[in-house]
């Protein structure tokens, strides 16, 4: 189920995997791969994640999540990291890729934009989505076809 991941590298990052999860259907939690974005020289950056699939939750949470630590920011390591998972994501025959984030994260809405990303939309969480329990009642769904 899961793939190799050494080919995920550019000039300026590389994601180093530490961790998959294989995912539970019952509480419709898909397979993911979670990654460190480090530099060449094995400094971590940030993180990020893969999620294999589509159903209801991935739509609100996205099959793609990152982060970039602070003093990392404002170089587009997270649509470096982006771009690297997306060809995952086609080895993994997934067609289209979602990322969604909190509608006030600035930051993250730049990085789908510089993406190309279609925005779907500013959509209503369900009353029982454990983003709700951040005080959350909207999540920007965005989509890139690969």
């Amino acid at each position: 189920m899961f793939l190799d991941t050494d080919f995920l590298r550019d000039e300026e990052i590389r994601l180093v995997l530490y961790d998959t999860d294989p995912g539970d259907e019952r509480r419709q939690w898909v397979p993911s791969y979670k990654f460190n974005i480090c530099d060449p020289n094995g400094t971590k950056m940030g993180i990020c994640d893969l999620r294999i699939g589509h159903n209801e939750r991935v739509f609100f949470g996205g099959n793609i999540g990152y982060e970039i630590f602070e003093e990392y920011r404002g170089h587009h390591y997270a649509a470096k990291a982006c771009r690297l998972l997306f060809g995952l994501a086609r080895k993994h025959d997934m067609g289209y890729v979602l990322i969604a984030c909190n509608p006030a994260n600035i930051a993250s809405r730049k990085t789908c934009e510089h993406l190309g990303c279609r925005f779907l939309g500013e959509i209503d969480l369900p009353a029982d989505h454990i983003l709700r329990r951040d005080g959350r009642t909207k999540q920007c769904v965005f989509r890139v076809d690969l």
